[in-house]
């Protein structure tokens, strides 16, 4: 008999505990779903949502041989075990916990994230939380009040940026389960989430969301290639093999064509003879012209992705630096794991490492001038 949520044979806490130790994790609730520190109210909903997930989960084993669990979830969350073994094993990431366990959600979407800007230079606005430091994001479970916290960032004249995400990491506070939202990506993308997503339990510096997102990105696209293409009963001819390092490839792509937007802005918002309104008119002008070349230069050499949101959504500094915390100088580290020899376990470990003493941590990586990006 399948144990009934709340009430499994691994001692986890029963659902009426963990809806009250709700209380308890707002501090790490509000890291994860950061929003204003003078808004109590705003860390109690996260803290009891976040408890609500917890409270949900299951042990993955007992998911899988439930009769209950159809054949595509099962095959998903068996990938997910062995993704998360070779995390462990293989690339040595400290996992603790996290993915054990399996969280049903009830909707398509765990939360959406909403972030603003400045319109006149590439600097976003931030909340500031324990543990985590300043986070230039928020998340809502609610998307009205999302709404009604965007229009209001947008009234005071800030760009803003709302978008749905489907996993995250308590950075190793909890055992974060694997969630449903997650198990409907294709395999390639289960796989590369879960390192992903383990990687910040690994490594995580205080303040530096740019580094520690573009950080995850390498790991979790270079260390699933990897997976793919290493695992038993794959290899590099296979589909999923071929697949993952065909994003990986065009993710550094993506990020060489980012980096070289973000060039072009930062030169006019560094200029001082320019008024805040005449930077804005310039700025569009920027927009306009690398939207231009990457619907006729970049789109054009991607092999496994589109990034075809970058067409669709509006474009204004919010989204770009959506996208800068996730795409910055890929290419670099990419050079820093040939550097150390391709072994993306000892390159992760030599970063940390050299964290330690680093002022800013992309100080570590090479500047390669686009790294592999010259062949890409």
């Amino acid at each position: 008999m399948t144990p009934a949520p709340g009430k499994s044979r691994t001692g986890r806490r029963p659902r009426a505990r963990a809806l009250a130790a709700a209380a308890c994790i707002v501090v790490v609730a509000a890291a994860l779903w950061p929003g204003s520190a003078c808004s109590p109210i705003y860390v109690i909903k996260a803290g009891w949502a976040e408890a609500k997930i917890l409270s949900a989960r299951r042990p993955i084993p007992e998911v899988i041989l439930s009769p209950d669990t159809d054949e595509r979830t099962r095959g998903k969350l068996t990938l997910a075990r062995e993704a998360r073994e070779f995390a462990m094993n293989t690339l040595r990431l400290d996992v603790g916990d996290s993915y054990t366990t399996y969280t049903k959600l009830d909707r398509d979407t765990l939360a959406m994230v909403l972030s603003a800007a400045h319109r006149d230079r590439l600097a976003p606005v931030t909340w500031w939380f324990p543990i985590v430091g300043h986070v230039p994001y928020r998340g809502f479970f609610d998307l009205d009040e999302a709404l009604r916290e965007q229009e209001k960032l947008e009234e005071e004249g800030f760009d803003t940026y709302l978008r749905p995400t489907s996993a995250f990491s308590t950075l190793g506070w909890f055992s974060d389960p694997l969630l449903s939202t997650v198990v409907r990506y294709d395999e390639v993308e289960l796989v590369t989430t879960i390192i992903h997503e383990l990687s910040h339990n690994h490594l995580f510096v205080p303040g530096h969301v740019r580094f520690n997102e573009s950080f995850a990105t390498w790991v979790g696209r270079s260390g699933g290639a990897e997976f793919f293409c290493t695992r038993e009963g794959g290899g590099p001819d296979t589909v999923w093999c071929e697949r993952a390092q065909g994003r990986w490839e065009d993710v550094q792509r993506f990020s060489l064509f980012i980096d070289g937007l973000v060039a072009d802005l930062e030169a006019v918002y560094g200029d001082a003879t320019m008024t805040g309104q005449e930077k804005i008119v310039r700025r569009d002008e920027i927009y306009a012209f690398h939207r231009r070349r990457f619907r006729e230069e970049v789109q054009p050499r991607f092999v496994a992705l589109t990034f075809a949101s970058f067409e669709t959504l509006p474009l204004n500094n919010a989204t770009l630096l959506s996208r800068m915390r996730y795409y910055h100088r890929l290419p670099d580290f990419d050079a820093f794991l040939r550097a150390n020899g391709g072994s993306l376990a000892e390159a992760v470990e030599a970063l940390r490492i050299g964290i330690e003493n680093a002022d800013d941590p992309f100080g570590i990586l090479p500047e390669t001038a686009g790294g592999s990006g010259a062949g890409l």
